[in-house]
């Protein structure tokens, strides 16, 4: 049989496909060549057709008893080859690495270099990023779940689970609205963030000028707190884990519970119900205890495709975690519900902007479960928009806190 012609610019003996060479090269890397030396020395291209190949598995077939016909060795990485593919990878990987985040210290300096600028909203990016955001997500019909949106009968797949999906029956359906009740678009919102940034910021006054404020996850808003992150409220988010945690699944006390969201007044109530299986049954309880007790909140559910789309879209941008935090949900809502948006207290790092440490959270220091959320790829994402005038960024405190007198 004639040699089979060796293809231009190709070595023999070489792997096909970068993903082959590349195991290879990890291979030899770790000690343990990935191809097996054969009959034949690496310069040679070997006689082993698939015409050849075929009918040797053929003959094995035929005349095992009688031992192999023939014998097609595997080809081998050159080592020179080899080598110089292994430099190649390491040094591509520390060029160019995964991902690399700035640490707080270089945060800090790159937002003090933004201060004392003025911020100016640039329409057009604010348009174009509206846009982004409807094509993928379509904030303004899919935010919450309605009776247009999840009809009857219809089968939604949990955004948080592979495995579960859940059916659309007449009492689900029931506690939807008809349509998405806010009146949009809403004007001017603030979309409040729990950040211990907000501590001493004196923003309380400024937060509740907002047409529309949103808040993340039934924070306190005692009178120790109002001056600093405000007290309206027209939207605030309740994650499940919240309701069992706090208030024991609302399975004992559930007056305990209304008495804590009255300080909300009128607002909604924003639930995940159908992102994890086992949220769904607190999530049912809210909505149930709220009606019994005849309470001002409304609960609206998050639609789960909504939530997965805003997931996907900010993956594409380069966040990369289990799950986006609910502040970057809320924010992403925003900006496709609202003309104008301001957030305050999105700063996941523990010193502010003059190097003093602050605590996690505006009312407490308990951090969260490490490795779930990626805060500082959110920032990076929202500061990104600030600097371009999409969003505005509330890092300053707004009103210098009042001296005490001396006696």
């Amino acid at each position: 049989m004639a040699p089979v012609p060796r293809a231009p610019g190709r070595p023999a003996g070489s792997p096909r496909g970068s993903g082959l060479a590349i195991a290879a090269a990890l291979g030899l890397v770790h000690g343990r060549g990935l191809w097996r030396a054969g009959g034949r020395s690496p310069g040679r291209m070997s006689d082993c057709s698939p015409a050849r190949r075929k009918v040797c598995r053929w003959g094995r077939r035929r005349m095992a008893a009688a031992g192999p016909v023939c014998k097609c060795p595997r080809t081998r990485l050159p080592v020179g080859g080899a080598s110089a593919l292994c430099v190649f990878v390491l040094c591509w990987l520390y060029i160019f690495p995964v991902y690399r985040l700035p640490d707080e210290k270089e945060v800090v300096q790159g937002v003090l270099l933004q201060q004392g600028k003025t911020w100016r909203s640039n329409q057009t990016a604010v348009t174009g990023f509206r846009k982004q955001l409807e094509d993928c997500c379509d904030p303004s019909q899919l935010f919450a779940m309605t009776k247009q949106n999840s009809p009857l009968g219809k089968n939604l797949w949990f955004d948080g689970e592979f495995l579960h999906s859940v059916t659309i029956d007449n009492a689900t359906y029931s506690l939807f609205p008809q349509a998405t009740p806010l009146q949009l678009p809403l004007k001017k919102c603030s979309v409040v963030g729990n950040g211990g940034i907000l501590k001493k910021s004196g923003c309380g006054r400024q937060i509740d000028q907002a047409d529309f404020v949103m808040r993340c996850n039934l924070p306190p808003l005692s009178s120790e707190y109002s001056k600093d992150v405000g007290s309206k409220t027209q939207l605030v988010t309740a994650n499940p884990s919240i309701i069992e945690k706090r208030f024991q699944n609302l399975l004992w006390s559930r007056k305990t519970f209304v008495d804590s969201v009255k300080v909300y007044n009128h607002s909604y109530v924003y639930m995940p119900a159908f992102s994890m299986k086992t949220g769904t049954e607190p999530s049912l309880r809210v909505y149930y205890t709220l009606e019994d007790f005849g309470a001002n909140q409304t609960v609206l559910f998050a639609n789960p495709n909504f939530l997965r789309d805003i997931g996907k879209f900010w993956k594409s941008k380069g966040i990369h975690a289990k799950r986006l935090s609910t502040g970057l949900f809320l924010v992403s809502a925003a900006l496709g519900l609202c003309e104008e948006v301001t957030i305050y207290g999105f700063w996941p790092f523990s010193v502010d902007l003059h190097g003093r440490f602050i605590s996690h959270h505006y009312y407490d220091n308990v951090l969260p479960d490490s490795g779930f959320h990626a805060m500082p790829e959110e920032f990076l994402q929202l500061w990104f928009l600030h600097k371009n005038g999409v969003l505005r960024m509330q890092l300053e405190q707004c009103e210098a806190p009042l001296l005490q007198s001396s006696a």
